[in-house]
C-alpha cells in the first residue's frame, strides 16, 4: 500500500508559514502532477511510477525510523554525448573517493552509536538509506525521490514502504545538489542537514525553509578568505572557481570583498565541471601568463585535482594557492607528485575535533566483517591493489588484494573535519527526534502524551531541529541559528611537506566570528611555510611597491593596483610604502633628498659668518677709514690753496657723509632685526642725500665763484658759505621728510620667504612701500643728475683748483653704479639682493671719493709744488 503524502497537513496548519508565490506555483504543479499520475493509475489499473533506472551505490539498513544520506563516493562519471533523440544511457560512476567513503561510514558509525545509547532515543532503532550521488544532479534527484517514496521505485507524492518512516536527510556535499534536494524536501518540510554545502543562498528561509547545515555559510567563509588575502598584503589576486553554484556565488562574494579591501582581481576563470578535462589547459595558460602569484581557488577537490595535474604536466610552480574549505584538507591532493605545486598552500578548513571512537571503527573495517557494495572499491583504492577477476586497463600491472591488509597502518587521524560534520548532522536529527518523542513539548506542538513513532510528520522534526543544542561525546557544542547555520568557526591550515615526503595540512590559525576579543583572524606566522619552503611572505602585486618619497599614480585604463611610482612634488614627503598621496612639510621644514622626512629649513641672510658678508663688512670698514684719512690730510693742510679753493668746510662735511655712507652698509649685514629694518633704509637715504647735496653745493659754489669774478657780476653776494649750507640743508630736509613719512605709513619689518628657494627660509627686511623706496632712490638720482649736469657745463673753467671736471666724473660713475643696480637688484634673490645693495653703496661711495678727493690728495701729498698760488696765476694769465 502506498500512503499519499500531502504537502500541507491541516492538523498542523498552525506550524506552516505563508508560501511565496513561487512556492505556491511549484507546489500546485507538483500536486497536479501527482493527481494526474493517480488518475492514470486508476484508469489503467496498473502500478504507477517514474521510469525505472538502477541506482548503483545505494546502501541501507532498516530501522523504526530511517535517516537518509547522500554522498558523492565517486567523484566523476563517464561522459556521454546527449543527442536528445533517445533515452540517455545509465550513469556510470568513476574515480572512487576514500574521503567520501569515510563520510558515508561516519553516518553509519553515528547511527550505530545512537542505537547503542540507552539515553538517546530509547527503545527506538534508527536505520539509514544511503545513496552515492556520483557528483551529479541526476543521482541526487533520484536518491531524494527514492527516499521520499520509501522503496526502490520513484513514485512522486507516495510513500510505499510499510513501517518505515523517513525522519530527514543528511546531504549533500555539493551546494548545487543540495539546492535541488532542498527544493524537493522543503515542500514536505523534511529536514535536510548538509555537512558540506556552504553557499549563502541556502540560508534563505523563504526558498529553503527546512535546510540546515553543520558547516558555516560561505557568507562567512568568503569574507574570511578576503580577510586572509588582505592580512598578508596581497593586492593582485587570481580567482579560480567552479562553474556551479558553489563557485559562482563564492566568486561574487570574495571578489567584492577583495575589491572593497583595496586589492584587485587579475583574472577570474571558471573550472568547467561539465568537461572531462575541466578546461584545465586554458586555466593553466592563464595562470602561467598572469603576474598574480596568489590564486584563490573555490572548488571541490575532485575538480581542482584535474587542474593540478595539468599544472604538474606543464611544470607551473611558485604560486600561492588560497584554498576554500572544499579542498583545504583534501587527501587526494596530498600526493607526493603535487608537492612542488601545492606546498605553501593556505586556506580555510572546517573546524576540526576529536572522534576517538570513529578512528577505531574505521580502522577496524574489513571486507570479511563489513560487507557493502563499495568496500571492494575502497580496498583497492586504499591499498593500490586489485581483486581477482577485476578487469585491468591495457598494459596495467598491479598487486592483487588478499584481504590481509591492515587499515590501522593507513588511517590514524587525530583530527576530523568533514566526518565530524556528518557525525553532528546525524546527532542533530536524532536529538530532534528525541525532543519530539521523549521530552516536554516545545512551542505549539503539545500533546497529552508522548507520541509514538508512527504519529510524527516530517515538519514535527523540522520544528524540533531548529532548537537543538547539545554537546557530542567529544565535547563539541552543536546548535543552529535562525537561518539553519552553525557558529562560524574555521581553522586556517598551511600545507607543509611531511617527513614521508607527502603533503600535510598544519593548523596555523583560526577564523572565529564569535571570538571574545573580536579578533576574528588569528595566525601564527612562525608556523608558516610558503612556496619552495620559504619562510618570508611572498609578494603578489601588479606593480612594485612605491618606496618612501614616492606616491602611487593610477595608470588610466588599468586596475587601481596597477600604478606607477612618481616622486613626491617639491616640498612634500611620503614616509610610508605605497603612499597614495604626499604630505607637505610645515613652513619651517623641508624634505630631505629622499623626501621621506622633513628637516628644519636653513635660514638665509647676509651673515657676518658667511664669506660674502664677512668680505663686504671688511671692505666697508676699510673703506670708511679712507674718508677719515683724507679728512685728516685736509685738516693738516687746510691753509694750502688747493684745500681752501675747494671750500674747505663743505669738503669736510662731504668726507664725513662719505664716512657714514661706508658705515651705513654695515646695517644691511647680519640678521634682519626690527630695529635694523626700520633704521637702515632711513640711514642709507639720509647719508646719501647729505653726500650728494654736498656735491651739488660744491658744484654750484664753483660755478658761482668763477662767474662772480667777472666785472659787474651780481653773484658776488652769493659767494659765501651760506648758499652751500642752504643747498645742503634744503636737499637733506626733503629726504628727511620722505623718510619720516615712510617710517610712519609704511615701515620696513622683518619677513620670511619660503617660496623663492626650496628648502631655505630667506629672512629679509621688506622695503615697506615700494613707491617710497623708489622715490628715495629717484630723489638721490635726481640730485646726482643735477650735479652731473651743472658740473658738466662748468668743466671748461680754469682747472688748477676747479673740481667741476672731477665732480662730473664722480656723478657719472655714481649714476652708472645705481642704474646698473636696478636690474641686478630686481633679479637677485635672498642674501644676494642685500649683497647687491651693499655693493652699490660701497661702489658709489668710492666713485665720489676716488673722483673728487684722490686727485687733491695726490697734489697735496705727492706734488706739493703744485699746491701754491703761482701755478694758478700762470694759468689765469694764459687764459687772458
Amino acid at each position: 500500500m502506498c500512503r499519499f503524502e500531502t504537502i500541507i497537513d491541516k492538523a498542523d496548519s498552525q506550524m506552516q508559514v505563508v508560501y511565496t508565490m513561487s512556492w505556491f506555483l511549484l507546489s500546485t504543479a507538483w500536486v497536479l502532477c501527482a493527481l494526474a499520475i493517480e488518475t492514470c493509475c486508476a484508469a489503467s489499473n496498473i502500478s504507477c511510477s517514474l521510469p525505472r533506472e538502477s541506482i548503483a551505490g545505494n546502501l541501507s539498513n532498516p530501522g523504526d525510523i530511517v535517516i537518509g544520506g547522500t554522498f558523492p563516493v565517486h567523484l566523476d562519471r563517464v561522459y556521454n554525448d546527449l543527442s536528445f533523440t533517445n533515452k540517455p544511457a545509465e550513469l556510470q560512476c568513476q574515480r572512487f573517493s576514500i574521503e567520501r567513503y569515510q563520510l558515508m561510514h561516519a553516518l553509519i558509525f553515528a547511527v550505530e552509536e545512537i542505537n547503542g545509547d540507552p539515553e538517546l532515543l530509547p527503545n527506538i532503532t534508527l536505520g539509514f538509506q544511503i545513496f552515492d550521488t556520483c557528483t551529479t544532479l541526476r543521482r541526487a534527484a533520484q536518491g531524494t525521490l527514492s527516499m521520499l517514496s520509501g522503496g526502490t521505485e520513484i513514485t512522486p507524492n507516495y510513500h510505499c514502504s510499510k513501517g518505515t518512516t523517513l525522519a530527514g536527510v543528511v546531504g549533500d556535499s555539493g551546494s548545487t545538489r543540495s539546492i535541488l534536494m532542498a527544493q524537493i524536501l522543503g515542500l514536505y518540510r523534511y529536514p535536510l542537514v548538509s555537512y558540506l554545502s556552504s553557499i549563502a543562498a541556502l540560508s534563505n528561509r523563504d526558498l529553503f525553509p527546512s535546510f540546515f547545515r553543520t558547516i558555516p555559510s560561505d557568507d562567512f567563509q568568503m569574507r574570511g578568505l578576503a580577510h586572509l588575502v588582505l592580512h598578508y598584503g596581497w593586492t593582485w589576486i587570481g580567482l579560480l572557481v567552479s562553474d556551479n553554484d558553489y563557485g559562482q556565488f563564492g566568486l561574487q562574494m570574495v571578489k567584492q570583498e577583495i575589491i572593497n579591501g583595496g586589492a584587485c582581481v587579475a583574472f577570474a576563470e571558471n573550472i568547467m565541471t561539465g568537461q572531462p578535462n575541466r578546461n584545465a589547459p586554458h586555466l593553466v595558460q592563464v595562470i602561467r601568463d598572469s603576474t598574480a602569484k596568489v590564486v584563490v581557488v573555490i572548488s571541490s577537490h575532485s575538480d581542482f585535482v584535474i587542474v593540478v595535474e595539468e599544472l604538474q604536466r606543464q611544470n607551473v610552480t611558485g604560486n600561492i594557492w588560497i584554498a576554500s574549505e572544499a579542498w583545504a584538507t583534501s587527501i587526494s591532493l596530498r600526493d607526493k607528485r603535487f608537492q612542488m605545486i601545492l606546498v605553501g598552500t593556505i586556506g580555510f578548513a572546517i573546524h576540526g575535533g576529536k572522534m576517538s571512537e570513529f578512528t577505531k571503527y574505521f580502522s577496524s573495517l574489513h571486507i570479511s566483517k563489513h560487507f557493502d557494495i563499495l568496500i571492494k572499491e575502497f580496498w583497492e583504492e586504499a591499498f593500490s591493489c586489485k581483486w581477482p577477476n577485476t578487469k585491468l586497463a591495457d598494459n596495467a600491472t598491479t598487486n592483487g588484494c588478499t584481504g590481509n591488509e591492515k587499515l590501522e597502518n593507513l588511517y590514524s587521524e587525530e583530527t576530523y573535519r568533514i566526518p565530524l560534520n556528518v557525525y553532528t548532522a546525524i546527532y542533530a536529527v536524532a536529538w530532534a527526534l528525541h525532543g519530539f518523542l521523549c521530552t516536554p513539548r516545545i512551542g505549539p506542538l503539545k500533546y497529552a502524551k508522548c507520541p509514538n513513532v508512527s504519529s510524527f510528520r516530517p515538519w514535527h522534526i523540522f520544528h524540533y531541529i531548529k532548537y537543538v543544542n547539545f554537546m557530542t561525546k567529544d565535547g563539541i557544542q552543536v546548535s543552529f541559528d535562525a537561518n539553519g547555520n552553525p557558529p562560524a568557526v574555521y581553522d586556517i591550515v598551511n600545507w607543509h611537506v611531511s617527513g614521508k615526503g607527502t603533503l600535510e595540512q598544519v593548523t596555523v590559525g583560526s577564523y572565529d566570528l564569535n571570538a571574545p576579543d573580536r579578533k576574528t583572524l588569528t595566525v601564527d606566522e612562525d608556523k608558516h611555510v610558503w612556496a619552495n619552503n620559504g619562510t618570508e611572505v611572498p609578494l603578489s602585486k601588479c606593480s612594485p611597491s612605491c618606496t618612501s618619497g614616492f606616491r602611487k599614480v593610477i595608470v588610466p585604463g588599468k586596475p587601481s593596483c596597477c600604478y606607477e611610482c612618481a616622486p613626491c612634488p617639491q616640498g612634500q614627503i611620503s614616509n610610508q610604502t605605497d603612499a597614495v598621496e604626499c604630505h607637505p612639510c610645515s613652513w619651517d621644514t623641508w624634505p630631505n633628498l629622499q623626501q621621506d622626512r622633513c628637516l628644519p629649513r636653513t635660514a638665509e641672510f647676509l651673515s657676518y659668518e658667511e664669506s660674502l658678508g664677512y668680505n663686504l663688512s671688511a671692505i666697508s670698514i676699510f673703506s670708511s677709514l679712507i674718508p677719515l684719512f683724507i679728512l685728516g690730510v685736509f685738516i693738516h693742510h687746510k691753509k694750502t690753496p688747493i684745500v681752501r679753493a675747494n671750500n674747505y668746510s663743505l669738503s669736510c662735511l662731504l668726507l664725513l657723509s662719505l664716512f657714514l655712507c661706508f658705515l651705513c652698509s654695515l646695517a644691511f649685514i647680519g640678521y634682519p632685526q626690527p630695529e635694523k629694518c626700520l633704521l637702515r633704509q632711513v640711514a642709507f637715504g639720509m647719508v646719501f642725500a647729505l653726500c650728494i647735496s654736498c656735491v651739488l653745493a660744491k658744484t654750484i659754489t664753483v660755478v658761482i665763484a668763477f662767474n662772480a669774478t667777472k666785472p659787474g657780476s651780481r653773484l658776488r653776494k652769493w659767494t659765501g658759505v651760506r648758499v652751500a649750507y642752504c643747498i645742503v640743508g634744503i636737499c637733506s630736509l626733503i629726504q628727511l621728510c620722505v623718510s619720516i613719512t615712510r617710517l610712519i605709513f609704511s615701515p620696513s619689518f622683518p619677513k620670511v620667504d619660503t617660496d623663492t628657494k626650496p628648502g631655505i627660509i630667506i629672512v629679509y627686511c621688506t622695503e615697506g612701500s615700494p613707491t617710497a623706496f623708489w622715490c628715495m632712490l629717484g630723489y638721490l638720482g635726481l640730485l646726482a643728475t643735477i650735479s652731473f649736469i651743472v658740473a658738466f657745463f662748468a668743466r671748461r673753467l680754469p682747472d688748477r683748483f676747479n673740481e667741476a671736471k672731477f665732480i662730473t666724473f664722480s656723478m657719472l660713475a655714481f649714476l652708472s653704479v645705481w642704474v646698473s643696480f636696478i636690474p641686478a637688484y630686481l633679479s637677485a634673490r635672498g642674501m644676494y639682493t642685500v649683497a647687491m645693495e651693499v655693493f652699490a653703496i660701497v661702489s658709489s661711495s668710492w666713485a665720489v671719493v676716488g673722483c673728487i678727493f684722490v686727485p687733491k690728495c695726490f697734489i697735496v701729498l705727492l706734488r706739493p709744488n703744485l699746491n701754491t698760488r703761482e701755478p694758478l696765476k700762470i694759468k689765469a694769465n694764459v687764459l687772458k
